[in-house]
């Protein structure tokens, strides 16, 4: 019986220890990738600022700046595309004639909807018809540039304001100043899964990435090299940036920071294929996505 035991308990450790291997080590990378380790390209896009995958169809949404900036041309679309790069949709979500799309950037699904920030508001749409199922109005307020948006677990909004220094809270489809007079312009948001906090990407010059609680109060989160920072995911307990300065994608595991990709342009907001561990880099004056294979060694 004791050796039973004691056989027992070997595996149970053995297990463990594979487990949490298994759980930390998802960037598998030990040197700096650049363009001749691309996956695979997806083109023929018209400025694409954002990428977001649905894991439940297996497909990767990118928002398409077209014109870009803040221009109300109604040229602005989504395009669906599967985790091969294969373009099924190209102009899957385009909005409404009462609520267009302009110039669509940092998207968050939430149940069925994806939802997308624009020049006027957030667009709400259906991730499988890509019907637009609703759209909230920001006019009332001085909009500088509306850029990311993400939620919490409840599904409540957050976005935010580059031009003005604020994030947006989006609660029974009202939007209201969550956070006002920010130290840094805000770009990217995205919501820590190990304290349920949101980290905020600093554009310019910029360098210090900013958290903040429920309480809506702020917190120094991590100083990361590079610059004019734009899209932020969380892969586990790994920060994954976009630096448009020099052209990286860098990453931050909680004590240290490095360059994970060399990108060969300025990287927009990425996507995280979290099925396979793939990112998804898209570049606005490129006209296309590259994807990265996380796991390669």
């Amino acid at each position: 019986m004791m050796r039973l035991n004691l056989i027992m308990l070997l595996t149970v450790l053995l297990v463990s220890c594979t487990t949490k291997e298994t759980k930390t080590d998802q960037i598998a990378w030990k040197t700096v990738q650049d363009s001749t380790d691309i996956f695979f390209t997806i083109a023929g896009l018209d400025g694409p600022e954002a990428v977001r995958y649905e894991p439940e169809q297996n497909v990767y949404f990118i928002s398409n700046f077209t014109g870009g900036g803040n221009t109300q041309d109604s040229t602005g679309f989504i395009t669906k595309a599967d985790a091969k790069g294969n373009i099924l949709n190209l102009k899957f979500m385009t909005g409404t004639a009462e609520a267009p799309l302009h110039a669509p950037r940092g998207m968050f699904i939430v149940e069925n909807t994806l939802w997308a920030a624009d020049v006027l508001g957030v667009h709400g749409f259906d991730k499988s018809t890509g019907e637009q199922t609703g759209f909230i109005d920001f006019t009332e307020f001085e909009i500088g540039f509306l850029n990311d948006v993400t939620a919490n677990s409840e599904g409540t909004l957050f976005v935010t304001d580059t031009g003005t220094n604020r994030v947006f809270i989006v609660e029974d489809n009202t939007p209201s100043i969550y956070l006002d007079s920010l130290p840094e312009a805000p770009n990217g948001i995205t919501l820590n899964p190990d304290n349920g906090q949101f980290v905020l990407a600093p554009w310019g010059g910029d360098q210090i990435f900013r958290t903040f609680n429920a309480s809506g109060d702020l917190d120094e989160y991590a100083t990361l090299e590079g610059g004019y920072f734009d899209g932020i995911e969380f892969l586990q307990s790994n920060l994954l940036a976009a630096s448009q300065q020099d052209s990286s994608i860098r990453y931050f595991d909680g004590t240290k920071s490095r360059i994970l990709i060399k990108t060969t342009g300025r990287p927009a907001d990425i996507g995280i294929n979290t099925n396979l561990n793939h990112i998804a880099v898209p570049y606005i004056a490129l006209d296309r996505v590259d994807i990265w294979n996380l796991s390669k060694k």
